[in-house]
């Protein structure tokens, strides 16, 4: 399949009908896996009908887990959309950027998750935070909230549509020219055991507020997602947090 390695992730949905439809979208797109997080109600049996016969087959795969972080644990990028925008929900992308970036994951053999929200809240901000890229689909003012299978359906397009063209681009190019793309980055578990180690150090040295350390982290969680780290550099910042751990006591 064009998007192997890619997951769709649907958070807290309410209607197994929806899920039948971007069932549907994936199967259409060619994206193999779809996962739901946490939903409020899954019944397969009143998905199947929306899903089509060509959805079935990944409807019987759907994952279902507690939580996002579960859903997204083994992947190295993790896009979240939104239809939002404004205040700290800043760095927004479009489809057609968004959807390079996830084919370029993927072309280097790394995984993928493309995040979606509940039908009527849409991600709630602790979620969006856990995700190191944010798209928005462009809509009338006047009308901002797509259905959740359009905005999946759209979304993949664009991910096809750019997974085509890279592999058009790199048909054409000489072998040597890919050296040293092919490293892969850390995982959405491996960057939240990070995130619980640099806040550990960041307290120990009392350069984050106690009373409310996660809020004080975001700008950190950001940088982090802008990074793409790899594994040595990954490696050389839990070490520098093993080492403030080792040598500061905790505060209080």
């Amino acid at each position: 399949m064009e998007l192997e390695g890619l997951r769709v992730v649907l958070v807290n949905t309410r209607f197994p009908e929806n899920v039948g439809m971007a069932v549907r979208a994936c199967a259409n797109m060619g994206c193999p896996e779809l996962a739901l997080a946490a939903p409020e109600r899954w019944i397969p049996e009143k998905a199947a009908p929306l899903a089509t016969p060509k959805g079935l087959p990944l409807l019987g795969r759907v994952a279902v887990v507690e939580s996002l972080e579960d859903a997204t644990a083994d992947c190295h990028l993790i896009v979240g959309t939104t239809a939002r925008t404004g205040g700290w929900r800043r760095a927004l992308e479009s489809p057609e950027q968004a959807a390079g970036e996830i084919a370029a994951a993927l072309a280097r053999g790394e995984r993928a998750a493309l995040v979606f929200g509940s039908e009527d809240r849409g991600l709630e901000n602790a979620q969006i935070e856990r995700c190191q890229r944010i798209v928005t689909i462009p809509t009338s003012g006047e009308a901002s909230s797509l259905n959740l299978a359009q905005a999946v359906l759209l979304l993949l397009y664009e991910c096809a549509k750019a997974a085509r063209r890279l592999a058009a681009e790199q048909r054409g190019r000489p072998a040597a020219d890919a050296e040293g793309e092919a490293s892969p980055g850390i995982t959405g578990a491996e960057s939240e055991r990070l995130m619980a180690s640099l806040r550990d150090a960041l307290l120990r040295l009392d350069a984050i507020h106690g009373d409310n350390p996660d809020y004080f982290l975001m700008p950190w969680r950001r940088l982090f997602a802008r990074a793409r780290l790899r594994r040595h550099e990954y490696d050389a910042f839990m070490g520098l947090c093993r080492q403030i751990r080792n040598r500061v006591p905790p505060k209080g």
